[in-house]
């Protein structure tokens, strides 16, 4: 078992599991300074088993590798949507009213407080004539593969910054 952060080894009887910016990983003795310290959880003595219930599914899209979304919300769409609405002579009002949304919607929106979803990004770019999503190539992240084992850590793709 390597260090999720440096791919340092961690022994398996006994993993250190920290919780880094929101993320519990299990980590180096070295690295969980960066972090807090978790407890093991406990293991559960008994589990009952019902035979009469199907196991949970989850419905939740996992992308594999290949089928990653390629398209990514262009930074300044904020500026852009504010821009096209005025070049069309509209108000919120009439953008809201022509693609269904709330003038509330198209306010954050325009403010930059919201990020449109793909289906609603869709239709002001249908309703407003202007090009919202961009194409993303995908990184190689093999070419950040510093340590032994070859594997990839976020010690090798990002900077740590020690305290």
């Amino acid at each position: 078992m390597e260090c999720e952060i440096c791919g340092k080894p961690v022994p398996e009887n006994n993993p250190i599991r920290a919780k880094i910016e929101g993320s519990v990983m299990i980590v180096c003795k070295e690295c969980s300074k960066l972090g807090k310290v978790q407890k093991t959880p406990p293991k559960p003595k008994f589990v009952k088993q019902n035979k009469n219930k199907r196991p949970k599914t989850t419905r939740n899209k996992v992308y594999s590798r290949n089928e990653e979304p390629s398209e990514e919300l262009v930074e300044d769409f904020s500026i852009k949507v504010r821009k096209a609405r005025e070049g069309k002579g509209w108000s919120r009002e009439d953008l809201g009213k022509k693609i269904n949304e709330r003038v509330s919607v198209i306010n954050r929106i325009e403010t930059g407080k919201m990020t449109p979803d793909i289906k609603l990004t869709k239709k002001l770019e249908n309703t407003l004539g202007i090009k919202l999503l961009e194409k993303v190539d995908n990184i190689d992240l093999n070419q950040f593969i510093s340590n032994s084992s070859g594997e990839r850590t976020l010690g090798n793709i990002m900077k740590i910054k020690r305290k």
